[in-house]
């Protein structure tokens, strides 16, 4: 089943990113490390035989391939030819945000787009083969309209310089990423006040909108819990709200990793995951969940999710809870914060030797822009959670216990409940990678992480679950964050155990 738009446009239900979490090779690449030249290749393959609707070419703190749809289509005619760009698969840029960083990729960004529509007009393939972007860190209406402002005077000098009549580009569907809480559950006034605006200013009819709702800077800022509450909470504003406002069709992104922290969408545990996705009608696939598993378990793991995101159901959420919603994200994100805080010094070190897998810009300085919590600086997500599962502390208890128990205290328990139903699951799956002997050791340094302690206490106590190892391979998990810990008391790199343990628990971070 496909989502079609009144106006005939397919919503995509698989969306393959650049998000180099994946710890093993490319199947088809045989290595780890992906190039910019690599993604090509990448990009093709995921259309032609993974089944993946859109792919995401991101120019956002990376390298990339600007003449990509030119390369496209020159290197597989007659497959463009017959599978069209733009109508039956997708090209979707994720531009900069000028607020974060500087102008001239975005530029860069929209002058690929048009000379591809021109290419496309003058060489006889479907037209525009890139119709969209995806404009991160979203916050308010201005950021929306500045793309839509300057693409629109970018695409007029083209032509007026030129002097043609091939691409029809003038304008530009923008996809809002928005990336932390609070901006998550109030962003459907931010939609609407962009659909309010475009009518006056341009006189343009918007008829559907695709929210990008991220998974892995929420949980990063304020704890796992807040991140799922926060998504469920939007997606029922979307649709309960926004639309039934406007009038405007919605289609939410979920922009999800493989482990729980990062959203838990992987192969493997992905019958039990769609019960927190009502209402989305398309999800990221990252690196790890196309090359961390068998292409077999890919295939059929793509097939369910084509088959029930589509008409899956958002679950209805009350102004009160709403309100609640936004209640318990605080009491969540303050013992997180309290507890990242403090060993962000750990997470620094342990992160520097996490590998890379694509061709990042460092996000420092001239050329781009950094995360962080409070006022410490820490790595970007990915790098983030496989530092915490490489020395074997998983993020996804910080804070958890203790917000649970004070949610149980308040006799407000039963909705985290409704809203976060995999929950348990969720932290069962993250606790098979858990060290305690790393953690007692790691306390004498970083007292906060008694913290830590109280957290997997109260989880225990109050979901009735267990938190450790249980199979083989998790016990070598144990070993190998063990191995870890002791090469990093002796200042020694631990990339190697790292890279194994992330092939143990099948995703880099």
């Amino acid at each position: 089943m496909t989502n079609i738009t009144r106006s005939g446009r397919k919503i995509p239900t698989i969306m393959a990113t650049q998000h180099p979490d994946n710890a093993g090779k490319v199947k088809f690449l045989d290595k780890e490390f992906v190039t910019v030249a690599d993604e090509l290749e990448e990009c093709y393959r995921m259309f032609a035989e993974y089944g993946v609707d859109e792919y995401m070419w991101d120019w956002e703190g990376k390298f990339v391939d600007e003449a990509v749809v030119e390369k496209l289509f020159r290197k597989h005619p007659d497959f463009f030819q017959n599978h069209h760009l733009g109508r039956d698969f997708f090209l979707t840029f994720r531009v900069p945000n000028t607020d974060e960083e500087k102008t001239a990729r975005v530029a860069r960004a929209y002058m690929s787009i048009l000379t591809a529509d021109d290419f496309a007009a003058s060489s006889g393939f479907y037209g525009p083969p890139v119709f969209e972007v995806i404009l991160p860190m979203t916050t308010n209406t201005d950021q929306l309209m500045r793309i839509q402002r300057t693409f629109r005077k970018v695409a007029q000098f083209e032509r007026e310089v030129f002097c043609h009549e091939m691409g029809n580009a003038e304008s530009i569907n923008v996809i809002p990423l928005f990336e932390d809480t609070e901006t998550i559950i109030n962003s459907w006034k931010i939609m609407k006040e962009y659909v309010e605006a475009c009518k006056q200013e341009f006189g343009q009819e918007i008829t559907y909108m695709r929210p990008f709702i991220a998974r892995s800077d929420p949980a990063m800022n304020a704890g796992l819990v807040p991140a799922e509450c926060a998504m469920r909470a939007a997606i029922s504003n979307y649709y309960y709200k926004f639309s039934a406002q406007t009038g405007v069709e919605v289609y939410p992104i979920i922009g999800t990793g493989s482990l729980p922290f990062r959203g838990g969408l992987n192969p493997a545990y992905l019958e039990s995951r769609l019960q927190d996705l009502g209402g989305v009608r398309t999800v990221t696939t990252q690196s790890a969940f196309r090359y961390d598993y068998s292409e077999e378990e890919v295939q059929a793991a793509y097939k369910l999710l084509k088959r029930t995101l589509p008409s899956s159901k958002p679950l209805e959420l009350s102004d009160s809870e709403i309100v609640a919603v936004l209640e318990i994200n605080d009491i969540f994100g303050q013992f997180y914060r309290g507890t990242v805080e403090a060993i962000a010094p750990l997470i620094n070190r342990i992160a520097e030797d996490v590998p890379g897998r694509r061709e990042r810009i460092l996000h420092i300085g001239l050329f781009g822009y950094s995360r962080g919590i409070g006022e410490v600086k820490l790595p970007r997500a990915i790098k983030f959670t496989g530092a915490l599962y490489s020395i074997g502390l998983p993020p996804e208890f910080i804070g958890t216990g203790r917000g649970l128990n004070a949610l149980k205290r308040q006799g407000r328990f039963h909705l985290i409940e409704k809203l976060y139903k995999n929950l348990r699951a969720d932290l069962i799956h993250a606790g098979k990678y858990f060290n305690p002997e790393n953690l007692e050791l790691l306390m004498q340094e970083y007292p906060a992480l008694a913290d830590y302690k109280e957290d997997i206490r109260l989880i225990e106590e109050i979901l009735e679950i267990p938190i450790g190892p249980e199979k083989p391979h998790h016990f070598i998990h144990r070993n190998l964050s063990s191995s870890a810990y002791w090469q990093l008391q002796q200042n020694s790199p631990a990339t190697d155990v790292i890279v194994k343990s992330g092939l143990m628990r099948r995703s880099l971070g």
